[in-house]
């Protein structure tokens, strides 16, 4: 089966989308839509397809397109979605889904109700040592847990030069909350189930006047009784990683990352009681990873699940209603920093 695919933005889209599809024999990227024709045009001559928009209703409409793979700032994301899902195309969306939660919320109804397949590029949760810690907890290998640690301290290249766009803008659906701490808000829930409240803060770098937060720090309370602490940073030179520390009762688990890939680098430790020396855990299903972007992989695997619900009829995660969920999250977060302590379920 060959689905013809679109993809609306030429940034991601092209340089981690473009071959995460072509990945999946079933794809072929048939247009490509950019806010300019020239960027359009140059897409396309590098993607070799002969299809480009300068304006992405022209390929929301295309007869020839079957789905659409959306790689757009976020504030400019809902308008796009609901009318793809009006034409009943499938749709593959980025993170976050939207700005706020009644955009996320009336995007999550429509493709609902339009009943096609509809997934969003929260793709930790497809790295392989990531799975294989979620396996471990769902077998109760340390016991219940007790509390989980996130620390992520990276300088993100919007704050490293100094950039003066959606990215730096919270209002557009910038920042580190929305960019960086919507994938943890995913994941930590995807590992240890519905938080059930927090408490945040949220931090600009001294005398910078763009209007976004460059760290956060939130403690979480979990509906299981378990805890949590995140502390990000997307202004932290040179960084020292990615770290998710799990403590249960018998033992604990961590996946750690100290490279400056976001997603590829990751291994996974393990202690267990009487033991108190970390020890790596054998990965078994890490598939070979010879791409030159880091992102590509996870979102492949991804990918692979949403052409399988378009073929099969059979329902994939993280979707819209999983994008919903960290949309209330993001906003809990942000009126936690004014208000204190907030329940979330």
């Amino acid at each position: 089966m060959t689905i013809r695919l679109g993809i609306i933005g030429c940034s991601y889209g092209k340089a981690v989308m473009a071959p995460a599809f072509r990945a999946d024999s079933r794809c072929q990227i048939v247009s490509v839509a950019a806010s300019r024709q020239e960027s359009a045009d140059a897409a396309a001559s590098q993607l070799g397809i002969s299809r480009a928009f300068g304006d992405w209703r022209g390929l929301v409409h295309d007869a020839s397109v079957d789905a659409i793979a959306v790689a757009v700032p976020p504030h400019l994301q809902p308008e796009i979605v609901l009318e793809v899902l009006k034409t009943g195309k499938p749709v593959f969306a980025e993170k976050p889904l939207a700005v706020s939660i009644a955009d996320a919320r009336r995007m999550t109804e429509q493709a609902e109700l339009a009943r096609v397949a509809n997934m969003v590029d929260f793709n930790f949760s497809a790295i392989a040592p990531f799975r294989q810690a979620r396996n471990m907890l769902r077998e109760n290998a340390i016991g219940q847990l007790r509390h989980i640690v996130v620390n992520w301290q990276t300088e993100s290249y919007t704050n490293r030069v100094r950039l003066q766009n959606w990215k730096s803008t919270s209002d557009e659906g910038g920042g580190s909350l929305s960019n960086f701490v919507s994938h943890c808000l995913h994941y930590l829930e995807w590992f240890a189930g519905p938080i059930a409240g927090l408490n945040a803060r949220l931090f600009r770098l001294p005398d910078d006047p763009r209007p976004s937060d460059s760290a956060v720090n939130l403690a979480i309370e979990f509906q299981s009784g378990a805890g949590g602490m995140l502390a990000m940073s997307a202004a932290a030179f040179p960084g020292s990683g990615h770290k998710i520390e799990f403590y249960g009762e018998a033992g604990g688990l961590i996946l750690e990352n100290s490279s400056r890939d976001y997603m590829r680098g990751f291994r996974l430790l393990c202690s267990r009681r009487p033991e108190t020396v970390m020890t790596p855990v054998c990965v078994s299903d890490q598939e070979e990873d010879n791409w030159e972007d880091g992102r590509i992989l996870p979102l492949s695997c991804l990918v692979r699940q949403f052409y399988d619900w378009i073929e099969h009829g059979k329902p994939a995660r993280p979707d819209f209603r999983d994008a919903l969920r960290v949309q209330e999250l993001i906003e809990a977060a942000r009126v936690s920093h004014q208000n204190g302590w907030i329940k979330t379920s």
